[in-house]
Parts: C-alpha cells; sequence; structure tokens
C-alpha cells in the first residue's frame, strides 16, 4: 500500500505533523471557549456572593445537557472522515445539512427544561435567595441554546474534513464579543438596566449566535465546499442519515456526559468533607481540565486521520495513525505530568494564597500528574475508536470504568478507608486508566478484525 511507501521515519513524521496541524486549532479553541466562562465566573464575583453563586448553579445544571447533546453531534466528524476518505462527496454535503437538523430537534428539549428547572434547585436544596437569579440566569442563556448546538453541528463537520482553524478564529470572536457584552447587560450600559448574573445568560446567548454565524458564513462561502453542494437549496430532515448520525453520536454523547459527572461526583464528594477541601480540589482540577484540553485536541484529528484511512479501506493505515496519535498524546501528558510534579507550589499560587487551601492544591495537583497520562491514553484511544465509527461499546466501557469502577474506588478510598480527597482522586486515576487500557485494546482488536 501506498502509505508504506515511504521510509518508516518519514511516515511517522509525516503522521505527526498531520496530527498537530490538525489538533492545534481544536486545542485554541478549546481554551478560548474555557476562557469565556472564566470570564464569566470573574465578572459575577465581582457582582456580588449571590450572583457568582447563581452563575456556578446554573452553569452545574447547563453543562450536562451541552455535553450529551454537543457530543451526540460529534458522530459526524467520523462519517465525514470516511466519506471524504471513500470520495464520497454527494453524501458529505447531506451530512451536513442533516447534523444541522439534529442540532435544532436536539436543542428543543434543551431549551423547555433550561427554562423550568426551578423545581429542581429547590429539591436539591440550593439556597432560597440564589433560586431567582439562577433560574433568570438560565432562562437568559437558553436562547442561546439553538445557535450554540448549530454552532456545534457546523464545527464537527469541518472537523470531519481536518478543517479546524475557522472554529480557533471563531472562538477568539466569541471572546472579543463577551467580555463588552457581559459588561453592558451586566452592570446596565448604553442605557440597558443592569442585570446582574441574568445579564451574563444574555451575553452567552449572543456569544453564541455569533459564534453560529460566523461558521455558518465561512461553510456557506468557503470555496472548496461549493463541491459538496450544501446549501443549494433547502432539504427536509432524512430519517436515513439522521438514524446513522443518532447512532454513532448519541453514544460519544452518553460516553461525554459519564466521564464529567464522574468528576462532578467526586467534586460533590469531597464537598462533604470541608471547605478548604472543596477550594484545594477546584484548583487542581481546573488546572487539569487546562492540561487536557491539548490531548482532547489532538483525539479530534486522530479521530479525522482513522476515519479517512477506513474511507479509503486501508486498516493498517487507520491503525498506524490510531498509534501514532495515541503516542503523541501520552508523549504530551508525560511533559505536563513533570511540569505539574515540579512545579505544584507555583501553580498552587496562580489560584489562591489561603496557606490551607495551597497545601491541599498542592497534595492533589501531585495525584493530578499521575493521571495526566492516563487522561491521554483514553482521550486518544476514544478518539481512534471514533474514527472506526466505534461508538457503542465504549460507551457501556466508560460506564463501567467511570461508574463502575472508578466511583466505587473513590467511595471507598475516600469515605470508607478514610483517606479523604486523595482517595477519591484515586478513584479518578483508577477509571480513567481502565478505560485509557480498554479502549486502546479495543482499537488493536477491531483493526487488526479489519486486517491490519
Amino acid at each position: 500500500m501506498n502509505f508504506r511507501d515511504e521510509s518508516y521515519r518519514q511516515q511517522i513524521r509525516k503522521e505527526v505533523s498531520n496530527l498537530w496541524r490538525i489538533g492545534f486549532p481544536v486545542i485554541i479553541a478549546q481554551l478560548l471557549q474555557m476562557s469565556m466562562s472564566f470570564v464569566d465566573t470573574v465578572m459575577a464575583g465581582r457582582l456580588s456572593p449571590a450572583d457568582l453563586a447563581a452563575v456556578a448553579v446554573g452553569t452545574s445544571m447547563l453543562i450536562p445537557f451541552v455535553v450529551l447533546c454537543m457530543g451526540s453531534m460529534m458522530g459526524v466528524t467520523p462519517i465525514v472522515a470516511q466519506n471524504v476518505g471513500g470520495r464520497k462527496l454527494s453524501v458529505i454535503g447531506k451530512n451536513a445539512r442533516q447534523v444541522l437538523w439534529l442540532s435544532q430537534i436536539l436543542a428543543i428539549p434543551s431549551f423547555f427544561v433550561l427554562r423550568n428547572l426551578d423545581i429542581v434547585f429547590v429539591w436539591i436544596g440550593v439556597t432560597e435567595n440564589i433560586i431567582p437569579i439562577a433560574g433568570g440566569y438560565l432562562k437568559a442563556i437558553s436562547w442561546g441554546i439553538f445557535p450554540l448546538y448549530a454552532y456545534g453541528a457546523l464545527r464537527n463537520f469541518n472537523e470531519g474534513l481536518s478543517v479546524t482553524r475557522p472554529a480557533m478564529f471563531v472562538a477568539f470572536l466569541g471572546t472579543l464579543v463577551n467580555i463588552p457584552a457581559n459588561y453592558v447587560l451586566m452592570y446596565g450600559k448604553l442605557g440597558i438596566p443592569a442585570m446582574g448574573a441574568v445579564g451574563t445568560g444574555y451575553a452567552s446567548a449572543i456569544v453564541y449566535t455569533v459564534m453560529f454565524l460566523a461558521m455558518f458564513s465561512f461553510t456557506y462561502t468557503y470555496k472548496s465546499y461549493e463541491r459538496f453542494d450544501i446549501f443549494s437549496r433547502f432539504r427536509l430532515p432524512e430519517k436515513k442519515y439522521l438514524s446513522e448520525l443518532l447512532r454513532i453520536g448519541v453514544p460519544i454523547g452518553i460516553s461525554s456526559t459519564m466521564e464529567v459527572s464522574m468528576f462532578a461526583c467526586v467534586s460533590l464528594l469531597i464537598s462533604t468533607l470541608s471547605t478548604v477541601a472543596v477550594a484545594g480540589h477546584q484548583v487542581a482540577i481546573n488546572f487539569a481540565a487546562l492540561m487536557f484540553m491539548i490531548p482532547f485536541g489532538l483525539s479530534v484529528a486522530i479521530t479525522a486521520r482513522v476515519g479517512n484511512s477506513i474511507g479509503r479501506k486501508r486498516p493498517d493505515e487507520a491503525q498506524f495513525r490510531g498509534y501514532i496519535g495515541v503516542v503523541v498524546c501520552c508523549c504530551v501528558m508525560i511533559v505536563t505530568a513533570i511540569i505539574i510534579f515540579l512545579f505544584p507550589n507555583q501553580i498552587a499560587s496562580i489560584y489562591t494564597d489561603d496557606a490551607a487551601v495551597k497545601a491541599i492544591a498542592v497534595e492533589l495537583l501531585f495525584m493530578a500528574a499521575i493521571f495526566q497520562l492516563s487522561d491521554g491514553l483514553q482521550v486518544a484511544g476514544f478518539g481512534a475508536l471514533r474514527g472506526l465509527k466505534d461508538t457503542k461499546v465504549p460507551m457501556f466501557v466508560n460506564l463501567f470504568a467511570y461508574w463502575i469502577v472508578g466511583l466505587s474506588v473513590a467511595y471507598y478510598l475516600g469515605f470508607i478507608s478514610d483517606y479523604g480527597a486523595p482517595g477519591l482522586w484515586v478513584g479518578l486515576i483508577t477509571g480513567l486508566t481502565v478505560a485509557g487500557i480498554l479502549h486502546n485494546v479495543r482499537f488493536y482488536i477491531r483493526t487488526k478484525a479489519m486486517g491490519a
């Protein structure tokens, strides 16, 4: 096969270069989107403790819906990548249209649920004075769900074509719009009444709309996409394509939600220990989340590269690309682990000056250094499996690894063995490690079965 004609070293260098070319813009886009949430939190904190708490509570309710639905649209990435490899150009355009329909179908229940969560706040015992503010925040941001999901659909479509730079520039645009929109709506400028934390929700809705319009404009006007016949005329949803998107995408959404919810559950368990433990945990987990954006961005590239090879019916090339992707992710995470291990005090000092919080944060950062490799291994392996359109079994793997193994170990060590926050973090490490091993074993088995 052609991919074996080059020297092995040149072949590896070329693949590593392609991974970074596709993945680096995704990394920057993810970091920029995280910075928007950071800005919202900081600006809300300058209003009042109630506004800050309302944004935190509202965001904790918003994230599961966004992760589930945005993840469910990620099925379009391997579908398009395989169609590119197989030169099925007309089908590529149909997938773009159908994932847009899917985004709006998923947005409808999200919109109505987010506008009616007050009763849930009461049920879980949210402080009474925070409920109306958090509810108002979610009602405001719900108007942005339709453009947010549509943006996600087009972003995933472009990533399937290995076109990732537009999302980076769009995220930068969103960051530029976010700060002045927050300022005007939260504090009441330009004749607009001050809305506090609710203004943050409306500002986010505006940002999501701007990001969608920018991504749509690129996809609509990009010359290379004319051959796909995406927007030449209006077309209704088609069951055949929606079914494939849901069959591949929904397990991705559920898998992503399981991982996020494992971390959320550990955070809730730590909140029962002490305020200092929660603060220290937040420092360590926030920095670990920043580092995770690197392998996550590379995993998108791995999906596209593996998918292209499968579309060309080259399972040996797909296996090679998957292996290189996993090795690159692990090498990157070894570097981040070394940084965390060598400079935990300096990292903790970025977030807090409190000696007690810093002490716990440093202890947990050492543990974060340990799970860097596991995190890179699991996200790279899952990305490679997505490229095969293999998502259902990985979903059950994540259920087993995160909810059965990870949380069980976390609870046992954290509470029964009384190791506290470090014991809970061992559960995180265990869950990520089990998922990483099983995803990569499955990728090896699947590609071997295909003839690699």
